[in-house]
């Protein structure tokens, strides 16, 4: 996307500049931790034990897990019930890697792929969607080749 020409400068500018980190809440801190750190090879910045919460990141955006109290009486994410998050999107580099996840992915515990890389909408550009441990629709997105 791209932000029309405005010489005048009329047309305010955003105030915000990406997302700084997404927070998920998890049933289980250890399972989705070790998805981000084995899976996606993300790398743990930080953690607070009593919490419990693990911050985690690809060098770009900041993912923080936080465990759910009581993941037995906890509602389960719902994409079509329930506001708030329908899923997250991560970008990938390219198709190779988009294919080198999917691999990934479908060896990972927990993980249930939804769709395999497929275009979309008939364009250049591809994706997976998968639900990662704990339920949190991802989908991984690679540009046009």
């Amino acid at each position: 996307m791209t932000q029309a020409t405005d010489p005048q400068n009329t047309i305010p500018q955003p105030l915000t500049e990406g997302a700084h980190h997404i927070g998920l809440t998890v049933p289980s801190l250890a399972d989705t931790k070790a998805f981000f750190l084995d899976t996606l090879s993300y790398s743990q910045v930080a953690e607070v034990p009593d919490y419990p919460a693990a911050f985690l990141s690809d060098g770009t955006t900041m993912i923080t897990l936080w465990q759910a109290n009581d993941p037995a009486t906890a509602t389960a994410f719902d994409r079509k019930n329930v506001i708030g998050l329908h899923h997250l999107a991560l970008k990938v580099a390219d198709r190779a890697a988009l294919a080198t996840l999917h691999d990934r992915i479908k060896a990972a515990p927990g993980c249930e792929i939804e769709f395999s890389p497929e275009s979309l909408g008939g364009g250049d550009i591809h994706h997976l969607m998968c639900a990662i441990p704990g339920g949190v629709r991802v989908e991984f997105i690679a540009p046009t080749a």
